[in-house]
């Protein structure tokens, strides 16, 4: 058996283990799993019901991390995106005035989009077409966006109402738990100890449970109903496709998905060669969840914590998408983990994702800036679809105000137009 999985993952080619890699999707699977627990707080706010969303988010979960395994072999995990079941909620529905029945038939249709730009030579043209400093700072601010997330979610930065953010209280239990979890992780990482991570999130929920931030009572119900989910399933409503304001939702969405999940993919991946049919995946995942009653599906970037913790190939998705299912009626048990827990992970992970700042030309100002637009929008802005969009919009203008639009590509000049239209919809 351990045989056919080896060859099946190409796993002596990647030079990889099945231990490794088992270890590596459990890993991402600790640090996403969250997204059972919220997706459907998110969605019910429009209407739809909770325990019916929450199993379309676990079957979404399963099914995009089989794709990127079974057919791309890839390690990245494809989960209901956090900025995008907010930009369902707050743009389709609260801002452009949809039904989140409406609101599916434009996931729908946007990753039909998505679908028709990767089986055909788009997708690898706009990824050659893309400057290798974009792709290193796509790298670095998702970095920052990572690290941002893991400072926010652990305590040590807070909210502001005279500075915006400001350092939070490191007497707090929260910020503490995160930052004792930090200093026996950072060690742990140094030294290369397998299945690192997983054993932080561990140790980080035993000191949460001494200080006591961590809440037990979740582990008294562990009952789950599966009433309601034929509400959602294939819940599509497309009277509205004649209007101005769908497909103005159409548009911004398939922007915000393409190049969103182009970004964090060129960005995390570790063998480039998977990028075609690893977007594929991500693409045909979001038709899915269109079907299946829920937000679009994204490359996590979670999927960076399994990656830095030796996955490799479809293995370590295949082994995430696995423990969705289980995880279904084991809610109460992951929402034991503290935030302050999973914190430090994102935190390292940054840091690793952040040096590919090494890679970026610091003495070419045409280069550097939109790079360092890019890295700094996407943890503030807490998007990084508007990082990229920054950047993107920035790079040609730069280059054609000194006399070098011949370092631009015919696509990034295309690119930027799009990017900049999706921001002048998006302010209607």
């Amino acid at each position: 058996m351990n045989k056919q999985i080896q060859q099946f993952f190409h796993l002596n080619e990647a030079n990889t283990t099945i231990r490794t890699e088992g270890l590596a999707g459990l890993t991402s699977f600790m640090t996403v799993a969250y997204i059972i627990a919220v997706n459907g707080a998110i969605l019910s706010q429009v209407g739809m019901p909770y325990e019916a969303v929450t199993l379309a988010t676990v079957i979404c979960c399963f099914v995009g991390c089989m794709l990127m395994a079974l057919f791309a072999n890839s390690p990245l995990i494809i989960v209901p995106g956090m900025g995008d079941n907010a930009f369902f909620v707050f743009t389709l529905v609260f801002s452009l005035g949809l039904t989140w029945q409406q609101a599916l038939a434009v996931v729908l249709i946007a990753g039909i989009v998505f679908t028709l730009t990767t089986v055909t030579k788009g997708a690898v043209y706009l990824s050659k077409s893309i400057p290798k400093t974009m792709v290193n700072a796509m790298t670095a601010g998702i970095g920052f966006f990572i690290a941002f997330l893991g400072l926010k979610n652990g305590g040590l930065i807070v909210a502001s109402e005279g500075t915006f953010v400001q350092l939070g209280d490191l007497g707090d239990p929260n910020a503490l738990t995160t930052v004792l979890t930090l200093l026996i992780l950072v060690p742990l990482t140094l030294r290369n100890v397998k299945g690192n991570f997983l054993i932080g999130i561990i140790v980080g929920t035993l000191i949460g449970a001494f200080l006591g931030i961590v809440d037990f009572s979740t582990l008294r119900d562990f009952s789950f109903s599966f009433g309601g989910y034929d509400q959602i399933f294939f819940a599509f409503d497309f009277s509205e496709i004649g209007t101005l304001n769908f497909w103005t939702a159409v548009f911004s969405l398939s922007m915000v998905i393409i190049f969103q999940n182009m970004g964090t993919q060129l960005g995390m991946l570790p063998d480039k060669s998977k990028f075609r049919k690893s977007f594929q995946a991500n693409a045909i995942s979001i038709i899915g969840a269109s079907f299946l009653g829920c937000s679009p599906t994204t490359t996590a970037a979670e999927s960076a914590t399994g990656i830095a913790a030796g996955g490799r190939t479809g293995l370590t998705s295949f082994t995430t998408g696995l423990l969705f299912i289980p995880a279904l009626f084991l809610i109460p048990l992951f929402k034991v983990i503290p935030n302050a827990a999973i914190a430090p992970v994102l935190i390292i992970v940054g840091c690793l994702m952040v040096q590919s700042l090494k890679e970026i030309p610091f003495s070419d100002f045409t280069e550097v800036f939109p790079a360092y637009l890019m890295m700094v929008i996407m943890p503030l802005s807490f998007s990084i679809a508007n990082g990229i969009a920054f950047g993107f919009i920035i790079y040609p203008i730069l280059k054609l105000a000194t006399g070098r639009k011949k370092e631009v590509s015919v696509t990034m000049y295309v690119i930027a137009f799009f990017f900049l239209l999706y921001f002048i919809l998006g302010s209607l």
